[in-house]
């Protein structure tokens, strides 16, 4: 009668542990890992957007995505470190300012190929080290479009990038 009980009580605190700790961790919040940039470019969105594509696929970047609503998301080619691949991912992010100027976005994050004991093989965002393409994106820009070189103003308000699935 006495070990029923017992078994009973250590079931139901082993199974409220489960129940009020959880068995997964949640996704590994990303903000702060990422190389993050912004400028105001003196052109309407539409040719932002054209100097943007062109200058992706001037730097030899796989465009993964290409959204006419203003995202870009592009990687560079991936390169083994010690028998792991590495790659950095770019998203650059336009928004119209007004008819004549456009803001541009660019955050760009290093990513490792590898396995972890709670997911599948899949690309990992790590922190940033090293120079990355970013200001050359931004010049290639500036370029296109014909507008000089500004500093980025200190009124803009950054959201934290998130982790994405």
């Amino acid at each position: 009668m006495k070990k029923d009980i017992f078994i009973k009580s250590a079931f139901i605190f082993l199974l409220s542990i489960v129940i009020f700790t959880g068995c997964a961790r949640t996704l590994r919040d990303t903000s702060g890992l990422a190389e993050e940039k912004v400028i105001t470019v003196k052109a309407p969105f539409e040719k932002t957007w054209e100097a943007t594509k062109d200058t992706l696929r001037e730097l030899k970047l796989d465009i993964y995505t290409r959204d006419k609503r203003g995202v870009f998301i592009a990687y560079d080619q991936p390169k083994r470190k010690w028998l792991q691949l590495n790659r950095v991912k770019y998203e650059v992010r336009l928004g119209s300012v007004n008819s004549e100027e456009t803001r541009v976005f660019i955050s760009a994050v290093k990513q490792v190929y590898g396995v972890t004991l709670l997911t599948n093989p899949d690309w990992h965002d790590r922190k940033i080290t090293g120079k990355t393409k970013s200001d050359d994106i931004i010049n290639k820009i500036l370029e296109k479009t014909g507008t000089k070189p500004e500093t980025p103003s200190t009124e803009v308000k950054i959201q934290e990038s998130k982790p994405t699935e």
